[in-house]
């Protein structure tokens, strides 16, 4: 009588494997085993049944978000390196190295041991590339793939809190990378500090006991270095592994969203499973980015500390600029007025208060927009179908204008470079700085959504009319005409399955019987909102059933 295996489940969710038409057991393998014991203890194969083939669209967009995720991991694997040799201490030493152009030269003994890391540490210059060139591309990729989501619409419901958890990534980040590159205590890394020391002296009242706190004393100090350590390598970076974590659960836990098209809808997701197709090109991506990062390091010289010197507070380097990532708070101060005031005994700064309270309230408006546009809209439904950015004229030219600002106080923060480079007055950068900042962003938003309506105008006439072949047709009459090739259902679905909302409206102020309605401050202000988001001029009438039959002379719906 022959021996057949057979599988059943067992009612404490492990399977019953290798029993026999005779009732014995077959001796299970180690690796079985032990897949029988974890998942008895944490659930593991209901877990793995339930996500491994989770379906995830295909788009060269959403590697965005990849990129900055194996950035981050990058910036830990060579962070822990790094730590094995630096030493974050002030104390004074003379330096007798392997850089002869510095030796005796007095200088603290956690830029000795940056220097000892580039030149005497195997490996040491090339990993220090890495991480700081893995550092400006994990905030890059952060700050596209921020505005991948802001355009498309990828914050709604239900994502909100994955947009907040984002934003706080980037704000994190942005600490991490101040805390970082202060790090070296270098001419460059020391000015930096001196300028956030200089705009916390600004905030009234409270500054200075904040920097004495912060540096231990009169500035410099010696405890600022070892301070930001201990923020730079554990504080921030364990804050931001369980923010990534959250929102990558958060990313399984709510379909991922995808672009308009064919077969796809709120319910549907279409693309290829997470095993074995999506984990085998992101395993390849992440070599991929990894690659890219090490040629970067290797041939890209990138914060070469040894040709600015140690810090000296008497001292500052020509062209000291932050990282890009910090030109936007950096440019807001430049560009700034030297304005004060003197009061009841006391100066205030406001050439450096205002701008330092700007930068956090820019950043502020960008996290709770989101809630904005859905208390506008009053749509509590959920979207998994993103938008086309021609198609919300408004956000889209907000987004754009958002950006405009951030390139413009780019230039105000590096004003100095601009002028030498190009030989330009440095007043004159300024002025015009200053000037751009209020024109720029609105010019921006106007030209923006000018261009998204131009698009629609021209889906829509694609729709109608179809796609322009490029074939010349002489007709009999001696007319030449361009021939048009019809869209196919699918493609005139993406260019139609957009929905156009009409605005909020506050009804009537007088009601049938001429009792007048009372409506607060906030139901007027939600209406001129939305007005501005989707009122007249903000969207091109989609073509209607009647007007595509009424040119093709088709007998059905698009």
């Amino acid at each position: 009588m022959g021996v057949r295996d057979v599988n059943t489940s067992r009612t404490d969710g492990t399977s019953q494997v290798g029993t026999s038409s005779t009732g014995r057991r077959g001796e299970a393998g180690k690796g079985e085993r032990l897949a029988d014991w974890a998942d008895g203890r944490l659930g593991i194969y209901g877990l793995a049944k339930a996500n491994m083939r989770k379906v995830f669209p295909d788009h060269w967009s959403f590697m965005l978000g990849e990129v900055c995720l194996y950035s981050f991991l990058i910036l830990i694997l060579t962070g822990v390196y790094l730590t094995l040799f630096f030493e974050p201490s002030g104390v004074e030493v003379v330096y007798h190295g392997s850089y002869k152009p510095l030796n005796g030269i007095i200088m603290t003994r956690a830029y000795e041991s940056t220097l000892d890391i580039s030149f005497d540490v195997r490996g040491g210059l090339l990993i220090r590339q890495i991480h700081h060139w893995a550092a400006l591309v994990f905030l890059a990729g952060m700050l596209v793939h921020m505005m991948r989501v802001f355009f498309t619409g990828a914050f709604r419901k239900p994502r909100e809190v994955n947009w907040l958890f984002g934003w706080t990534l980037l704000m994190l980040g942005l600490i991490t990378g101040l805390t970082g590159y202060s790090l070296p205590d270098d001419l460059l890394s020391g000015t930096g500090v001196r300028f956030a020391q200089g705009a916390i002296l600004s905030i009234p009242i409270v500054g200075t006991y904040l920097s004495f706190f912060l540096f231990g004393g009169e500035f410099p100090g010696h405890d600022i270095i070892p301070r930001f350590f201990p923020i730079h390598v554990l504080l921030l970076p364990g804050i931001m592994l369980g923010l990534v974590v959250a929102h990558l659960i958060l990313v399984f836990y709510h379909k991922h969203t995808q672009y308009p098209g064919a077969g796809r809808d709120q319910k549907s997701v279409v693309g290829m499973p997470f095993m074995p197709v999506y984990m085998a090109k992101a395993g390849g991506f992440f070599f991929l980015v990894f690659g890219v990062l090490s040629i970067m390091g290797a041939i890209a010289t990138i914060n070469p500390v040894w040709a600015f010197g140690p810090y000296r507070p008497d001292l500052v380097t020509t062209g000291a600029q932050p990282d890009w990532y910090l030109g936007f708070s950096e440019g807001l101060i430049r560009v700034m007025p030297g304005w004060e005031i003197n009061a009841w005994g006391h100066t205030l700064q406001l050439g450096v208060f205002i701008p330092f309270s700007l930068f956090p309230l820019i950043m502020t408006a960008i996290a709770v927009y989101p809630f904005i546009e859905a208390w506008v809209t009053g749509d509590r439904r959920e979207h998994h179908i993103l938008d086309r950015p021609r198609n919300v004229p408004t956000r889209t030219g907000l987004g754009v204008a958002w950006l405009t600002l951030y390139a413009v106080l780019l230039v105000g923060g590096g004003n100095d470079l601009w002028a030498t480079h190009f030989h330009l007055s440095i007043n004159a950068i300024t002025w015009f700085v200053r000037i751009a900042v209020f024109v720029g962003p609105a010019l921006a938003f106007v030209v923006t959504k000018r261009i998204c309506l131009g698009l629609q105008r021209r889906d829509r006439d694609k729709v109608l009319h179809g796609r322009e072949s490029g074939i010349i047709k002489r007709l009999p009459h001696g007319e030449y005409v361009e021939v048009h090739e019809p869209l196919s259902q699918a493609q005139r679905f993406t260019l139609t399955q957009h929905e156009q909302a009409s605005p909020y409206e506050v009804g009537p102020l007088v009601d049938a019987n001429g009792v007048v309605r009372r409506v607060g401050p906030s139901r007027r202000l939600r209406a001129r909102l939305a007005r501005a988001l989707y009122g007249p001029g903000t969207q091109i009438p989609k073509p209607t059933v009647e007007e595509y039959q009424e040119l093709t002379g088709e007998d059905h719906h698009h």
